[in-house]
């Protein structure tokens, strides 16, 4: 099973700009989708975005535009650029990986959550107004 460790949460104000990251390991087949998730307080854990092995992406309509998923096959690490945060953003950020590819194609990346079978403990972020 993979291992995920993430980081790069924090405190910042609305409009300003995080980077998570996220280590791999554990790995035995690097096409696993992977992704990220949230979860505010008193919400169900929603996707945020996902990537597959050939770097195609999907983002959730509340953050397209202002996030940026990436990952480095090579390091097994996921990243997540946040820029122009809003309060709203404010919630536990996970990584997660879905063996089954087909997860990070058609749909929201929502769908993603059904395929994942390895989560991080996860990072916090809290954006204040």
């Amino acid at each position: 099973q993979v291992q995920l460790v993430e980081s790069g949460g924090g405190s910042v104000q609305s409009g300003g700009s995080l980077r998570l990251s996220c280590a791999a390991s554990g790995y035995s087949d690097s096409r696993y989708c992977m992704g990220w998730f949230r979860q505010a307080p008193g919400k169900q854990r929603e996707g945020v975005a996902t990537i597959d092995s050939n770097g195609s992406t999907r983002y959730a309509d509340s953050v397209k535009g202002r996030f940026i998923i990436s990952r480095d096959n090579a390091k097994n690490a996921l990243y997540l650029q946040m820029n122009s945060l809003k309060p709203e953003d404010t919630a536990i950020y996970y990584c997660g990986a879905a063996p089954d590819p087909s997860y990070c194609s058609g749909g929201y990346p929502n769908r993603a959550i059904y395929g994942i079978d390895s989560w991080g403990k996860g990072t916090l972020v809290i954006i204040s107004s």
